[in-house]
């Protein structure tokens, strides 16, 4: 099996697996103890990270700190698409009863839903950035960089503590 063929099976088994969670109506769940709590909040900053590194090159791009780069745009839109695919996964282990040390805030898992469809804004901006970017559309370049950072201050804005 070619990569790219696998990277499609693995990301239609998470899809899937993201797809039951929701049908099951389980939108959040609280950690189990402090372990569990410290845990989740490990993964989910690590999660933060890749993101925060595949936005940082576009934001330059977009602010014009840096020129475009296609190949660039193309791979980080992948990622970020990908990155969004885990996303439920990973936030959705309420930790706000523990005491660890994170930016969230605890109104992220009373409306999970919520978070959920930003989650879902995220991956169609990386999805339209990559297609931007496919149809060399450079007019439209630093709108659809826009988008996928528009997608993320949306969260913060509701969900991350200054």
């Amino acid at each position: 099996m070619t990569s790219g063929i696998k990277r499609k099976v693995i990301m239609g088994l998470g899809a899937s697996l993201v797809s039951l969670i929701a049908a099951s109506g389980v939108y959040a769940n609280e950690a189990t103890s402090e372990r569990h709590a410290a845990a989740a909040t490990q993964y989910r900053q690590a999660l933060f990270q890749l993101v925060r590194s595949n936005m940082a090159p576009l934001g330059g791009m977009a602010k014009g700190a840096i020129p475009f780069d296609e190949s660039v745009m193309k791979t980080n839109a992948v990622r970020l698409e990908q990155l969004a695919d885990m996303m439920s996964d990973y936030l959705v282990t309420d930790t706000s009863k523990f005491d660890v040390e994170t930016s969230a805030k605890d109104e992220m898992w009373e409306d999970f839903s919520d978070v959920e469809a930003k989650i879902d804004a995220m991956r169609a901006a990386a999805q339209n950035l990559a297609s931007v970017v496919e149809a060399g559309d450079t007019d439209g370049y630093r709108a659809a960089i826009g988008k996928v950072g528009g997608s993320c201050k949306s969260c913060h804005d509701a969900y991350k503590a200054d």
